[in-house]
């Protein structure tokens, strides 16, 4: 059992250093474009048609994507004061059930996200003319890695695997 929990935790944290690359190069692309923007509008005269409306698609999918790794490894703001105050065993449960909880509202996003996905899917962007559900698809991925994270967390508490922050 502590075998199978164990591979589940590898298969996430596999998961999320790919997350972590699609993060990195997201925000290598935002850069970029914002740059060129500015140098485009303010040293030539013209600016590009397309590059704020990638840079936005760009950020949004970096905000969820990137609360749902933040998540994995415990560097989203929180309130702790019941944990800190509380033993080892009672601390085991409330984080327990920040897990559960968190996996049940990243469900909950999942299936709503993915039902708002498909609505907009015959809208296109003004500036670029692809789909929105790409925009909008960024919604039910974060609530599916927000999940699968829940569930790594779960999975690496009962194994008995210590947490790493990175």
């Amino acid at each position: 059992m502590r075998r199978a929990l164990h591979t589940v935790v590898r298969t996430v944290d596999g998961i999320n250093w790919l997350v972590g690359w699609i993060l990195a190069a997201l925000m290598l692309v935002m850069t970029v474009l914002i740059s060129w923007q500015v140098f485009a509008r303010y040293v030539m005269g013209s600016s590009l048609t397309f590059s704020e409306e990638v840079s936005r698609f760009s950020m949004v999918w970096m905000t969820m994507l990137g609360a749902a790794y933040a998540y994995r490894y415990g560097s989203l703001i929180a309130v702790d004061l019941l944990v800190s105050l509380s033993g080892p065993r009672a601390s085991r449960v409330f984080h327990l059930f920040i897990a559960a909880a968190s996996c049940t509202f990243a469900f909950v996003l999942l299936k709503y996200g993915l039902e708002l996905t498909q609505r907009v899917a015959t809208q296109t962007a003004p500036s670029t003319r692809v789909s929105m559900a790409w925009l909008y698809g960024a919604i039910p991925a974060g609530a599916a890695l927000i999940v699968l994270n829940s569930l790594a967390i779960i999975a690496a508490d009962f194994s008995g695997k210590k947490e790493t922050v990175a």
